[in-house]
């Protein structure tokens, strides 16, 4: 049998995208470093979903402090969480400076990317009818 077990994200910042993660309700609930390997894994899950898991690698820079970039996530699509209010999730992640990318116009979806350019989707668990400013708003950049 196959079983789901993570989605792995390569990231350059590893504090700057757990915060971002908590935003959304996902927190840290493991995290492992191998400094042979010069890495750090620290695996993320929404409260209650502790077996779907969000990998994140941190490759450690090298010696000579040249940081690794991951141009458009490697052609990652996105990851999406059902969320209980999507107005007031995209309300916080904007309070806390996150752009809108494909805001709520239909009260069901909406997308953001991570500090490194992951797209992530928001579903509202069940629809909400529209509401500005969110019906209103245009898109921005790619999502």
């Amino acid at each position: 049998m196959t079983r789901y077990l993570h989605t792995m994200i390569r990231v350059t910042d590893p504090d700057a995208t757990i915060r971002f993660f908590e935003l959304i309700g996902v927190r840290e609930t493991r995290r492992f470093s191998d400094e042979k390997g010069r890495y750090t894994l620290i695996f993320l899950a929404p409260e209650g979903q502790e077996d779907v898991e969000v990998e994140l690698t941190y490759n450690w820079p090298p010696e000579d402090g040249s940081v690794e970039e991951y141009a458009g996530g490697r052609n990652f699509g996105h990851l999406a969480y059902r969320v209980d209010d999507i107005y007031a999730t995209c309300q916080t992640l904007m309070d806390a400076g996150v752009t809108i990318n494909r805001p709520p116009r239909d009260g069901h979806m909406a997308f953001i990317r991570t500090p490194d350019g992951i797209s992530i989707e928001l579903l509202q668990d069940g629809k909400l009818e529209p509401a500005e400013p969110w019906a209103s708003m245009p898109n921005v950049g790619s999502w």
